[in-house]
């Protein structure tokens, strides 16, 4: 795949995605940035969720991991499916009672604006960490297949890849991204099946499903060692809560489902996000099987988040598939960093700054677009910082082992205000959200020295109960008149 190729093909690509923008930027303003007017079909909203909620990190990790982990990451898929029924059933009836822009405000209502601010803190930090990692992730192979063969360097392959972000975004804002999103999950999907079928081929495969079945990477469930990170129950468990945390907790996935015309179409969107969000992963993971053998048959030396990269555009699968996965990867990528960025923007303006209370339509739409553009350079300078930092274990589990540390007290938050009908010494609930993930680190440590035993992602319902536990102590008894 020449360089010229795949030039063609990104200016292709954004052009559709700037023509959306044009489109459904007209008029816009603030309500129509923050939450499209509620006006939303739930078809729609679902159908790109999926984009978003996989990302380029799945497109290029999930597959990469199955040579270690076999098909393992299925039991985190499973539990995904019993997170979002909670979300479904629980939270979402919850933020539609409020009215809530950003979700945060509860922790508001419920606790104080210490806990408030806290919670948003957390989710700013945790989602400004996810998108730089799935934006470094598609920059390494856009300078890997495109940028070095011009001499770029590295910081502006970031700066473009942040730019074209901002540049369909920065006006309609989530009104633009349901419609981006549900084009680059097409594109995605179609992508992926594309180099199944390319593979599939090449190996003389004439049935995937029972091939999948008798390679011996398709192991999906182990019970033998309750002390293994892969052990399923601390998979399956932790499946469901990352899903509570990273969907139902989180500002970028929730402001989607707001969107939507009313509570009912927020609840069909994620009944159907949630099946088609499994046979998907299932097939990524079929994937990895394919590519993982045709690089043995082959002799290929591909490893982890380099294996599908590599044997897409640098094998012998051919120029279609090279260009599919070129944007499928794109696809990917964009549809969940560009509502990242959208959702940033939002609960900075919203929950830090307040500006819904004190300042005019007018300024409101000023501070906005600012925000927009600070958030914009925030996330350059933190890919650039893992540019020199990250090391070579699969993205992927890295985005999980980060979010189990930065999403735990959010988890602890929610769960001892939904489920108790204490309060707290708000004041005290910073001191104890940023003390829970240190205490889960030096628990989990011991735990692995002196016991051999490894909380895998389980490490978040650990912070959770710490930060539970935490707020526990600091409850405060009501007063009886």
């Amino acid at each position: 795949m020449q360089p010229i190729h795949i030039i063609l093909l990104i200016v292709a690509y954004f052009s559709v995605l700037i023509f959306i923008s044009f489109i459904t930027g007209k008029s816009a303003d603030n309500k129509t940035f923050f939450k499209a007017n509620n006006s939303s079909p739930w078809y729609l909203v679902a159908f790109g969720m999926i984009g978003a909620s996989l990302s380029g990190v799945t497109f290029i990790s999930v597959p990469g991991w199955v040579e270690s982990q076999s098909m393992s990451y299925m039991q985190m898929v499973l539990g995904y499916v019993v997170g979002y029924a909670v979300i479904g059933a629980v939270l979402l009836p919850l933020y539609y009672r409020l009215n809530l822009t950003s979700i945060y405000t509860y922790l508001q209502d419920r606790f104080g604006d210490y806990s408030y601010k806290t919670g948003a803190g957390f989710f700013l930090l945790s989602r400004t960490i996810g998108a730089s990692f799935r934006l470094f992730l598609v920059a390494n192979v856009l300078q890997l297949l495109l940028f070095d063969s011009y001499g770029v360097p590295f910081w502006v392959t970031v700066t473009i890849t942040i730019a074209l972000i901002w540049l369909y975004t920065f006006r309609g804002g989530m009104k633009t991204i349901v419609w981006t999103d549900t084009l680059q999950t097409l594109f995605m999907l179609i992508a992926v099946g594309v180099c199944i079928y390319t593979i599939s081929t090449e190996l003389e495969i004439s049935n995937i499903f029972s091939y999948v079945a008798d390679s011996k990477l398709s192991k999906t469930f182990f019970f033998e060692d309750v002390n293994a990170g892969n052990y399923f129950w601390k998979q399956f468990l932790a499946g469901a809560f990352v899903s509570i945390v990273m969907t139902g907790l989180d500002q970028d996935m929730m402001q989607k489902n707001l969107t939507c015309r009313n509570l009912e179409d927020a609840q069909k969107n994620m009944f159907w996000f949630t099946i088609v969000l499994v046979i998907v992963n299932f097939f990524f993971l079929a994937l990895g099987i394919l590519l993982t053998d045709y690089a043995q048959k082959n002799g290929i030396d591909a490893h982890k988040d380099e294996l599908f990269p590599i044997l897409a555009t640098k094998g012998t699968l051919g120029i279609a598939t090279a260009i599919f996965f070129l944007l499928g990867l794109i696809a990917a990528a964009y549809s969940s960093a560009d509502s990242a960025l959208t959702a940033l923007t939002t609960s900075f303006s919203i929950d830090i700054l307040e500006i819904d209370k004190k300042k005019s339509e007018k300024d409101q739409e000023k501070i906005r677009k600012r925000i927009h553009i600070l958030f914009s350079f925030i996330l350059i300078a933190t890919i650039l910082i893992f540019k020199y930092f990250i090391a070579d274990a699969s993205v992927i589990a890295k985005i999980f082992t980060f979010a189990n540390y930065t999403y735990g007290p959010l988890l602890g938050l929610y769960a001892f205000g939904l489920f108790t009908k204490l309060k707290v010494k708000d004041k005290a609930v910073p001191f104890i959200c940023f003390a829970s993930p240190f205490l889960t680190y030096l628990v989990s440590f011991l735990c692995l020295h002196y016991f051999s035993f490894d909380f895998g992602f389980a490490l978040l319902i650990l912070n959770g109960f710490i930060t539970f536990i935490g707020l526990s102590l600091f409850k405060i008894r009501e007063q009886k008149s």
